[in-house]
């Protein structure tokens, strides 16, 4: 009698991404939405609503509003956008984010805070609302920040805020995952590191081949391992895994 094929691991899950017109976040809602669940990809930018139609050409049952994450209005604007489509959402990764190298001392006072409330206050109001959300519905969760090995060792390739707000993210994740470890939501943080991307690509060739001289395992990240990590996370396989921070940067920084 042939074997009944087994649902996907994320069957019934709704999910909601962020930063997910381009790079790690499309990877992520691309990698959840193949592994069964429903996606919302949000952004600051309408080309999500793009990045979403092929995704949706594919099969996968995904859906696209615009938002921002530096406002409790745009987190609401998210999470009714999730709770229309679907009912709820019970999955949250939190990836949007603003990147800089600016030198230290050049970093105005303007730039650290458009950054720091992108990324440090838009994770925070991410994992209150959707917290929140998830411990009234009473059925659990999985919220998945994304970190960087920026925010772990000093790093002379990106700007001392984009490093202290991805340090201050893994901070949230242990605070979040104490709160709500009683509701049967785990918290954790993924912090990828010297991953393929366009941006990677556009670096110099000498300045490539440094990067990669200093990662064990020989080559760069791509991106589909990033969404194979969040699709473990956000599965029954991760229900034992909370305040945790899951390295990905191909032995770069080993602890």
């Amino acid at each position: 009698m042939p074997a009944t094929p087994s649902a996907p691991v994320l069957a019934g899950r709704v999910a909601l991404v962020t930063g997910a017109a381009q790079g790690l976040g499309l990877a992520m809602a691309h990698a959840l939405g193949q592994a069964g669940a429903r996606v919302l990809m949000a952004d600051a930018q309408a080309a999500v609503h793009d990045a979403a139609a092929p995704l949706r050409a594919e099969g996968l049952e995904v859906r696209a509003v615009v938002a921002d994450v530096a406002t409790e209005a745009g987190w609401q604007q998210m999470l009714q956008a999730g709770c229309d489509a679907w009912g709820f959402v019970d999955v949250l990764v939190n990836n949007a984010a603003r990147t800089a190298s600016t030198p230290l001392w050049d970093i105005a006072v303007e730039e650290w805070d458009a950054l720091m409330a992108v990324n440090l206050r838009g994770c925070f109001l991410g994992c209150r609302a959707l917290g929140a959300h998830m411990r009234a519905r009473g059925q659990g969760g999985r919220i998945i920040n994304l970190a960087s090995l920026a925010g772990q060792q000093a790093s002379a390739t990106t700007g001392l805020h984009y490093a202290a707000s991805k340090a201050g993210i893994l901070a949230l994740t242990r605070g979040f995952a104490t709160e709500l470890a009683a509701d049967r939501i785990t918290v954790n943080a993924m912090a990828p590191a010297a991953i393929r991307s366009p941006a990677l690509e556009a670096l110099a060739p000498a300045r490539q081949d440094g990067l990669l001289s200093a990662i064990p395992l020989g080559r760069f990240g791509e991106p589909e391992e990033v969404g194979a990590a969040a699709v473990f996370l956000a599965s029954d396989a991760g229900a034992f895994i909370t305040g945790a921070t899951l390295d990905i940067n191909g032995g770069r920084l080993m602890r």
